[in-house]
């Protein structure tokens, strides 16, 4: 018999975009298994009026539901923090908790700037991330194959084993400038590299997929063809990995990874540079 799982509300509070608490927010509640988590954003709470209104939000919701739902929190003005905080919900302070710490280890008071993490929208790294991601998207999917040079990474591998995904993960994370291209049934007939990518082999890393999740996954997008058929699928997997096996490629199979276990295997295996 199978049983309800627990729901639980939780408020992501920011007095910016709130990306940094939802990201932290879905690693730490990943380890709660049994649980359905409701997650409700709300960003810009840079007012004490709209802190106000995200209390009475937070307590409303503690009285419906009978439980106080859980608080992540990266507002840094005293004023509106202390607000929240009085809230009938668990609060977490995401930086509270390591700001006083790090002040105390440094003997500087923090800046308690809001939105610091994202204000660097004329800074040289936010300048190089929104370059990776244009070189990204020109070189998707093998269709335009100048400056290739300039690539950090060249993902290979059969088509929807998560090649664009990872790459624009890359870019938008790292500013990795991550180019992407298929290996096809075309490649495997000839038995060797395309020869656009072949001087690059420095370069390369691949990334495979179980046939069977492959199959789903090309499926969705061609229903009833050939191109998602499992047979298709076996073939096109089992000779991308003879070929990466041959030519020395590093690769590693997607099926039960996150975009984020992904891009940290080619950082680590690539070797690239991400300070």
């Amino acid at each position: 018999m199978n049983q309800t799982p627990i729901a639980r509300s939780v408020y992501i509070v920011s007095d910016s975009t709130g990306i940094t608490a939802e990201t932290f927010s879905q690693s730490v509640l990943a380890q709660f298994e049994g649980v359905k988590f409701r997650p409700i954003r709300l960003p810009y709470i840079d007012t004490p009026a709209k802190a106000d209104e995200v209390v009475a939000r937070i307590n409303r919701n503690a009285a419906e539901a009978g439980v106080p739902p859980i608080v992540f929190s990266t507002l840094v003005t005293p004023e509106i923090l202390a607000r929240v905080r009085q809230s009938n919900g668990v609060f977490l302070d995401l930086f509270g908790t390591f700001v006083s710490h790090i002040e105390q280890a440094l003997g500087l008071k923090s800046s308690h700037s809001v939105g610091r993490s994202h204000m660097a929208a004329n800074s040289e790294k936010y300048r190089n991330r929104i370059d990776a991601i244009n070189f990204c998207l020109a070189h998707d999917d093998g269709q335009f194959v100048s400056n290739l040079g300039q690539a950090d990474v060249i993902l290979v591998g059969v088509s929807r084993c998560g090649k664009t995904p990872t790459s624009l993960y890359l870019a938008m994370q790292y500013a990795i400038k991550a180019a992407n291209f298929p290996l096809t049934p075309d490649d495997f007939e000839r038995n060797a590299l395309p020869s656009t990518i072949a001087p690059f082999r420095d370069k390369l890393f691949g990334l495979s997929i179980l046939p069977e999740r492959l199959a789903e996954v090309r499926h969705e997008r061609r229903p009833n063809s050939s191109y998602s058929r499992i047979e298709q699928c076996r073939y096109e997997v089992a000779e991308a990995e003879r070929m990466m096996r041959r030519e020395g490629i590093s690769w590693l199979s997607t099926t039960t990874k996150s975009i984020e276990e992904i891009s940290t295997t080619v950082i680590q295996e690539v070797g690239l540079d991400t300070a």
